[in-house]
């Protein structure tokens, strides 16, 4: 089923590396699915390999990759396209960016302890930082700003992600972004 204008909202998954937001945006989909919604799925790593093929992930290169996220992620609204943003990024400017273009944004944090998701380390970027192979994972050489007043926070290191979704769709319907079932 194809969304409506009416139903079109952007949530901007955000937490550390290997924090849980994929695994959040997973049961999440499956809970909107359920519910009949259609979401589009920005994922960071996919997103790069295609608007920047040879990432350097320097502050330069995330502004200008973040800035086309957010547009991408505009447009697909605009269009009546639900959209969950999966990605970290790193400074809350990027994703105070995306909240000014789209009017139905929310903001969700998955919050995870920098140790959780050092033992996690699905993609092994802890480990080449610790390495000395990367210089850029961010909460470790790089800043990570947590959100400051995030509209819903998921504790990626405990809660079950399908639990989590349902908050999340909670929140939805209390928003009236999406109806209550």
């Amino acid at each position: 089923m194809v969304a409506s204008k009416q139903t079109a909202f952007a949530l901007w998954i955000t937490g550390l590396p290997a924090s849980g937001k994929s695994t959040l945006t997973t049961a999440l989909k499956t809970e909107l699915a359920r519910r009949g919604i259609d979401i589009a799925v920005l994922e960071s790593d996919n997103l790069r390999k295609i608007l920047t093929p040879h990432p350097r992930y320097d502050e330069a290169e995330r502004e200008i990759f973040y800035q086309q996220m957010a547009y991408i992620g505009a447009l697909l609204v605009e269009h009546g396209v639900p959209v969950i943003f999966d990605a970290t990024a790193n400074l809350r400017v990027y994703r105070s960016r995306a909240r000014d273009q789209i009017q139905r944004f929310l903001e969700i944090y998955v919050d995870s302890p920098a140790s959780v998701c050092t033992a996690r380390d699905p993609k092994g970027i802890y480990r080449q930082a610790q390495e000395g192979g990367t210089a850029t994972v961010p909460g470790v050489q790089a800043l990570y700003e947590p959100p400051e007043t995030a509209d819903l926070i998921v504790h990626g290191d405990r809660e079950n992600p399908v639990a989590a979704a349902q908050r999340v769709a909670e929140l939805l319907e209390a928003k009236g972004y999406i109806r209550r079932i």
